[in-house]
């Protein structure tokens, strides 16, 4: 099987264990720049370029895009989608991933747990936006914020009404949500993979702070799952349309509420909690897929040569017929010339 891998770092972490992985169960893999990707498209034929040359076809692109390339990113992912590559996450789910407010509205409206979230855009409604919501603590957020960038807790109304003043002054999107205490400064990161939970941790946030994020400083380690959450983050995956997910729930009084539906988890942090070869998982779900898909079209190639057949049995009987008629009329059929 050929594999691209969509990264601008062949050396993160991440990318390095797709392609060890990969490579060890005796697979082509390509890292490719996204930037680097250039298209033509014509009707009914999609070509693609990398750095000067032609690429090859391949058979499965693993998209590990950053937030800041989410456009251009997007655009090449769904060039090899027009062009029949296999991909577990398709360019439109990772665009809905991305947005937040978008990916919590589609989650509430297929009922699953959520903190309280507010969204509004005039200053006037400030007050009553907030009044919305409840009682602070408030947690605000920018909708394309990533890794905790962008998210601010409030414990005042006046500290909310701050925080929101600054980011309207920014000209930034973003959204309030209550505070859920009772998680104390933890949430449980679930890496889905093909419909299934193949690894869980639990993420504690350092003394002092409350975002969770291992890359605020956060610690980790290994955690069972309840049903619910199980449910709930297999869920929240499908509803994005994700065959890989990082989904983050908060363990709540109420159960489990999603807090984030991550389009490129990251593998480092849940490989060295919980022990589990991740990127062996996603390789392995990406054979089964691509294997299927060739199960399917070489199906559909035996399949078409037997329904033919009889059609050309059938005509060659009726053209023997003609064939006796035409030799005692062939006065009849000189007229008829």
């Amino acid at each position: 099987m050929k594999i691209a891998i969509l990264s601008r770092n062949a050396r993160l972490y991440s990318t390095h264990r797709l392609v060890e992985a990969a490579r060890a169960r005796h697979h082509t893999v390509r890292v490719l720049d996204p930037l680097r990707c250039y298209m033509r498209i014509d009707p009914g034929r999609f070509d693609m370029h990398y750095k000067g040359k032609e690429l090859a076809p391949m058979d499965a692109v693993i998209p590990r895009i950053g937030a800041s390339i989410t456009r251009y990113g997007t655009a090449v992912l769904r060039q090899f989608e027009m062009m029949g590559v296999f991909t577990p996450n398709k360019a439109d789910a990772v665009v809905r991933a991305r947005d937040k407010l978008h990916c919590l509205q589609l989650l509430a409206q297929q009922g699953l747990g959520l903190p309280g979230t507010v969204f509004g855009d005039n200053p006037d409604d400030t007050s009553d936006l907030l009044a919305m919501l409840g009682k602070p603590p408030h947690v605000i957020k920018l909708v394309e914020g990533a890794q905790g960038q962008g998210v601010v807790l409030a414990e005042k109304l006046t500290g909310s009404r701050s925080v929101i003043e600054a980011f309207r002054g920014l000209y930034a999107n973003f959204l309030v949500q209550e505070f859920i205490g009772e998680a104390k400064g933890a949430d449980v990161r679930c890496f889905v993979v093909g419909g299934r939970v193949i690894a869980a941790m639990r993420r504690q946030a350092k003394p002092g702070e409350f975002r969770s994020n291992l890359h605020r400083g956060g610690t980790a380690e290994a955690t069972p799952l309840s049903a619910e959450e199980t449910d709930t983050a297999i869920r929240a995956a499908a509803v994005m349309g994700l065959g890989i997910a990082g989904v983050d729930l908060l363990r709540s009084k109420r159960g489990p509420l999603v807090l984030e539906v991550n389009s490129s988890p990251g593998l480092e942090g849940i490989e060295a909690a919980t022990g589990v070869d991740v990127a062996g998982e996603i390789v392995a779900y990406l054979e089964r897929r691509v294997r299927q898909a060739e199960i399917r079209a070489e199906r559909r190639a035996g399949s078409a040569p037997a329904r033919a057949a009889p059609t050309r049995r059938k005509a060659s009987k009726t053209a023997a017929k003609p064939a006796k008629t035409m030799k005692k009329s062939s006065s009849s059929r000189g007229k008829s010339a």
